[in-house]
């Protein structure tokens, strides 16, 4: 079937992106694979690109391209290289939303364009010890100073992709204290520079896969927050995280199916070159039924992707809808790339084949962004049920 989703700019941007990866990436990801993340000079080399910028508004240093498919063939390009840029997803999908729909003018001026170069990298801190995907129950305070000049941020977090390089952390704090009526009232966001004195990283986490997405614990103990770097509005913070969920599942959503869709081109290409009692393993009727299983789930989840991508750029993409698509493409992901390591063999799971890091990387889809199990309890509502 012939994909409608992209036009000419799109295809150009991958010939250059896939050029890209060929030439800064693929020489020296095994290095970036053992450092356990990207260098930090990488990220410059982004911005340079221009991939930092692309839906940032001209005023600021972007190209004011109000669309998510530039992104998507990213992750159809890193997926199909089998790398990964480190930590800078983040810096697009999850903050610049934020950045975008809540700050002000004057912050835009201050934010945007260090952040399209790459010169300041930002981060998102919601998860806490203990918390999990119960964000109502953070309990990360920033009080507001007797003088009204800044908040005072106290806590932890933990999970924070991007958090041992980012230069500014989007951190969820509470600012009053829940009511009995709404536990997620109270809390606030605000954009905190981490060179801030009491602001620290702690450990750069050891994940199964991600392995050059640098992830950290940070800790806060009375950082100064001045009150010109309150996002939004105070108390209103719970209300921009839901906001924001939907093109994020969809970036999980997206990433999942082109991972999917990278695992079958390893695989086929492969069991072509392996050899087995003599013959290709690609000659085996197993193998040639294996694989057409996989091509027509792969095919499903790019339909779906698609869709959710067309939606997302209309603005019409629901919450419900969202969560469909993360379902459904990670569990495909899930599925096909086991089923593609598997036709590796002993293979598959050494680490110099890209379709081990591919399972290792995979994993982690159907957990963040809302687990498969939260995903069902939110269309099972949207059903009535």
């Amino acid at each position: 079937m012939r994909r409608t989703v992209f036009n000419e700019d799109h295809e150009a941007f991958r010939e250059t992106i896939r050029a890209f990866i060929e030439a800064e990436v693929v020489p020296v990801y095994d290095e970036w694979f053992a450092a356990g993340q990207a260098p930090r000079d990488f990220y410059c080399k982004l911005g340079e690109l221009g991939i930092f910028g692309i839906s940032v508004p001209e005023e600021f240093g972007g190209a004011g391209m109000d669309t998510h498919k530039f992104e998507a063939v990213l992750y159809e390009e890193t997926a199909r290289a089998g790398v990964q840029f480190g930590g800078s997803g983040v810096h697009v999908l999850l903050a610049l939303p934020y950045l975008k729909m809540l700050a002000t003018d004057e912050q835009k001026k201050r934010y945007l364009p260090k952040f399209v170069t790459g010169e300041e990298m930002w981060a998102i801190a919601m998860t806490e010890p203990g918390t999990g995907s119960d964000l109502a129950g953070m309990k990360t305070t920033a009080k507001l100073s007797e003088d009204g000049s800044h908040y005072v941020l106290n806590g932890a977090k933990t999970f924070i992709t991007g958090g041992v390089h980012a230069d500014k952390v989007i951190v969820c704090a509470r600012t009053a204290a829940p009511t009995a009526e709404d536990r997620r009232h109270g809390i606030s966001l605000f954009a905190v520079d981490t060179k801030s004195e009491g602001y620290s990283v702690g450990r750069k986490l050891d994940k199964l896969g991600l392995k050059t997405s640098d992830t950290a614990e940070l800790a806060f103990v009375d950082v100064k927050v001045p009150v010109e770097d309150l996002l939004g509005e105070e108390n209103k913070g719970f209300y921009y995280l839901g906001h924001n969920l939907a093109s994020e599942r969809w970036g999980i959503a997206f990433g999942a199916y082109a991972q999917a869709k990278a695992a079958v081109r390893f695989a086929k290409q492969y069991v072509q070159e392996r050899t087995v009692f003599g013959k290709p393993v690609a000659h085996f009727q197993n193998t040639k039924f294996e694989l057409a299983a996989c091509q027509a789930e792969v095919d499903a989840a790019e339909a779906v992707a698609d869709r959710a991508t067309e939606a997302l750029d209309a603005g019409e993409l629901t919450p419900a809808e969202a969560a469909s698509a993360k379902l459904f493409c990670t569990e495909v992901a899930h599925r096909v790339i086991d089923r593609c390591l598997q036709l590796h063999g002993g293979y598959g799971y050494m680490n110099e084949y890209p379709i081990a890091r591919l399972y290792a990387d995979n994993r982690v889809n159907r957990i963040y962004g809302g687990t498969s199990e939260i995903m069902k309890t939110i269309i099972a509502k949207d059903m009535g049920l």
